[in-house]
């Protein structure tokens, strides 16, 4: 039965926790409650209409109402919707698993599927521990992870530990597992002091330094290729992968690649470890499997990998003890072969992101004019816009005045949804979006920076 608007607004107060919003501030204004999806766009319960310029939180690969992948998840209802894939299987999941197979990198033969992003990357801590301690030459003292500054892997224990998201981990410090931290390849802001002119990505010298010291007890480096999302939209520097990935061959360190944000054609190629020929140890995919339809994740490993994890008559158990309820969910793999061959077919969306990534980097330069605009970076259909108090310092806006969430805000006021991580303007719009919506998400967005612009600079005058 359909409930009226203004009771489902007062019940949304009353019993919904959403993820990462402040819910007193959440509880003083009227929601905004999304009622349907079509096409490049969301409509609220007044019937505005909005640009969905962040994919739905970096998902949405072909837009809404997909008229092939609704159809796969209707023929798949005719089948049968869930079933366990502990100790059973079912076509679905298995085709989707050959297809996987067959477009990753080279070498990556075994597929286990769970939920989301964080779980992915959560069964690969947990691959990678126990595949040390029981390979054939096990080393079961390496058991230390390293990643990035600013990373962001999930929000399951382990994830976190991996992260250095202060603001949304270091509550949680106690119940954490201790990992190293290495600088990222922030060139805007190098952590290192240095100038990319100048620079023979030292940051990654830094990286090889800590790996060939703690070799004996480190069990794998884990990073986002090309990327670095939550922290920002940070940009690596050309080459800073591939060296990440033969620093650690050379040590006998594994490598973890989160292709959570980055895969399924985000940054212009399938995969974005293509772009440097990486083939990584684990290849952790969800957000864009399913073309943004339904939660489905996989992690991807080497032959010699699963095959540590084979029991042999009368010996140790050697299984992997993890899993989900809904593991390889029949629904949510029907989907992903649907938006999968819509991305990769002759012709097929993935083939014009890179036209698509130069035509947002037309509008986005634009933005250079206002001196509010630090950087912007890009790779493919995913750019973050930092904004600054002052250009010639860089210095940041004072956290309380939230410079980020206003220019979003600004934006939503003009038909464009986006999200803000800090003060950096996330710019995401679904890979199939059309080069004149590409357009209009420009102007909106330089409108925006424009009316912000005007508003900061008095604000900074009066002060």
């Amino acid at each position: 039965m359909k409930q009226p608007l203004d009771l489902l607004e007062h019940w949304d107060r009353e019993h919904c926790w959403h993820p990462f919003t402040p819910m007193a501030e959440y509880g003083l204004q009227r929601p905004t409650l999304i009622t349907r999806a079509e096409g490049f766009f969301l409509f609220d319960q007044d019937g505005n209409k909005y640009l969905d310029a962040f994919s739905s939180l970096w998902c949405n690969v072909h837009g809404h109402q997909v008229a092939e992948i609704d159809e796969a998840i209707r023929q798949q209802l005719k089948e049968v919707a869930h079933t366990t894939f502990l100790g059973l299987s079912h076509p679905t999941a298995i085709q989707l698993a050959r297809k996987l197979v067959e477009l990753a990198p080279a070498g990556l033969t075994r597929v286990f599927f769970s939920d989301d992003g964080a779980t992915a990357v959560e069964v690969a801590i947990k691959m990678a521990f126990q595949y040390l301690a029981q390979r054939p030459d096990p080393k079961p003292e390496k058991t230390l992870f390293l990643s990035l500054t600013g990373a962001y892997h999930g929000d399951t224990l382990g994830d976190v530990s991996l992260g250095d998201m202060g603001k949304f981990h270091a509550l949680f410090k106690p119940l954490l597992f201790p990992t190293l931290k290495a600088p990222a390849p922030y060139c805007y802001r190098c952590p290192l002091g240095l100038r990319r002119e100048s620079c023979a990505i030292d940051c990654a010298a830094t990286i090889e330094k800590m790996v060939e010291e703690n070799a004996s007890r480190l069990a794998a480096v884990v990073i986002e290729p090309l990327v670095q999302g939550a922290a920002g939209m940070i940009t690596a520097p050309a080459g800073f992968l591939k060296r990440l990935r033969d620093i650690t061959q050379k040590h006998d360190v594994l490598l973890i690649a989160d292709e959570v944000a980055t895969g399924f054609g985000r940054t212009g190629t399938l995969f974005a470890c293509e772009q440097e020929g990486v083939v990584p140890d684990f290849l952790c995919l969800a957000k864009g499997i399913t073309g943004g339809y339904l939660p489905l994740a996989a992690t991807l490993t080497r032959e010699s990998i699963f095959q540590a994890f084979h029991n042999t008559p009368g010996g140790p158990d050697r299984t992997f003890q993890h899993g989900h309820t809904y593991t390889a969910n029949p629904l949510g793999a029907a989907a992903a072969m649907a938006s999968i061959n819509l991305l990769t077919q002759p012709g097929g969306t993935l083939s014009q992101v890179m036209e698509k990534g130069e035509r947002l980097q037309k509008q986005l330069d634009r933005l250079q004019e206002f001196p509010q605009v630090g950087e912007v970076r890009r790779r493919g259909l995913m750019a973050g816009i930092e904004i600054v108090k002052n250009r010639a310092t860089k210095d940041p806006w004072p956290e309380e005045y939230r410079a980020g969430n206003r220019v979003c805000q600004l934006a939503r006021k003009k038909g464009v949804m986006i999200r803000p991580l800090g003060d950096v303007v996330v710019v995401m719009p679904p890979l199939a979006i059309s080069g004149e919506l590409v357009d209009l998400l420009g102007e909106v967005l330089y409108n925006s920076f424009m009316e912000f612009a005007l508003v900061a600079g008095r604000e900074v005058l009066a002060t």
